[in-house]
């Protein structure tokens, strides 16, 4: 995979670029963007469920399992901290959706197939975030 780069324009609104594509993301008004593309959340979500479809269709077509469509939906929400009553943790919902002539056997795999998306690999796992930070020339 090659790298992102995320630069801010006005306000919240932040470009965001890979090698090959652009697009955008912003948080809504009520938190002082424009609300004029999917905020930070939306965008993890789409990440994980397009990713979570994208593994799903993958294995059913090597599979030979007749699978016709696939949906996901994501939503969030808090639970107690199984390590800290006093505090809660975010829980991320993922609900699969496949369509086609399907066993239990076949359903129970493609579940299986969905558990080993990169993406959900990635959140699920243990992760390290390094973080580095430069000073940029101001233009005079």
């Amino acid at each position: 995979m090659g790298s992102v780069t995320v630069k801010s324009t006005k306000g919240y609104k932040q470009e965001i670029k890979s090698e090959k594509h652009s697009f955008s993301c912003d948080i809504p008004e009520d938190l002082g963007g424009t609300d004029s593309a999917p905020d930070p959340h939306e965008l993890l979500f789409g990440s994980l469920g397009s990713c979570t479809a994208i593994t799903v269709q993958m294995y059913a077509k090597k599979k030979n399992i007749p699978l016709e469509s696939v949906s996901v939906k994501l939503w969030e929400e808090k639970i107690a901290d199984p390590e800290n009553e006093s505090r809660t943790m975010p829980k991320i919902n993922r609900e699969v959706t496949v369509e086609g002539k399907l066993s239990d056997e076949q359903v129970e795999d493609l579940k299986g197939a969905a558990n080993k998306c990169p993406i959900h690999k990635l959140l699920s796992g243990k992760n390290v975030i390094e973080t580095s930070i430069k000073a940029a020339a101001t233009k005079s």
